[in-house]
């Protein structure tokens, strides 16, 4: 008996192996990382602003329910902070990457690269440039941004006093009708339509720096 007892389970532990290899467990409905969280989140904001998109609102989108959706973020607020950190690190990249040479070689490198980035990140940047300073994660985000706009400035100043740059203007005014020139592409360029990212690169060049050269 205790034979035969045996060979029976042999044969069950045989078939259950069979079957665990044949038929494998199924999987639930694919779930969503943080990042494609963000990027779904960060549409909501810029169609709808931040204040008027709830978390119910963004779990809706998701197909998720509220408790799902914290479970990959503490706060609305968590998500908005990741959102324009992604696009104020990718700027802050650009100047750190700035190599030696000339002033206004370095500032050709930061709108080159201001472009690219704003290409690439489109969302990001348009969620950044509407940011009002209503909460403290805006309030911090507007802060890294005038951080960056003085650390534009200081190099136009540096141009201007090397002498690659014409000395009749205001650097203060010269960076911002830069940086209104290229934040205004948020407002009207498509991916995947017409120009590329260095082609718009270089139409901004072009047009920026012909009038600022000394």
């Amino acid at each position: 008996m205790a034979a035969r007892s045996a060979g029976r389970s042999s044969a069950d532990t045989s078939s259950a192996d069979q079957g665990s290899t044949a038929q494998p467990a199924r999987r639930g409905r694919p779930g969503y990382d943080r990042q494609e969280i963000l990027h779904v989140a960060v549409d909501a904001f810029n169609e709808y602003g931040y204040d008027a998109t709830s978390v119910g609102l963004l779990a809706e989108r998701l197909g998720l329910s509220k408790s799902a959706l914290y479970h990959h973020f503490t706060a609305k607020e968590e998500i908005l902070e990741l959102a324009v950190g992604e696009a104020l690190d990718a700027l802050d990249a650009v100047l750190d990457a700035t190599p030696d040479g000339p002033a206004a070689d370095r500032l050709e490198h930061v709108l080159r690269g201001a472009v690219h980035v704003l290409v690439d990140k489109l969302p990001f940047v348009t969620l950044l440039l509407r940011v009002r300073g209503n909460t403290e994660v805006e309030r911090a985000a507007l802060a890294r941004r005038r951080a960056f706009d003085n650390r534009v400035q200081e190099l136009v100043v540096a141009a201007v006093e090397d002498g690659s740059l014409r000395s009749d203007v205001d650097p203060r005014v010269v960076e911002r009708l830069l940086f209104g020139m290229i934040n205004s592409i948020v407002e009207w360029y498509r991916p995947g339509r017409g120009q590329s990212a260095e082609e718009l690169a270089h139409d901004v060049l072009v047009v920026a720096m012909q009038g600022l050269r000394a």
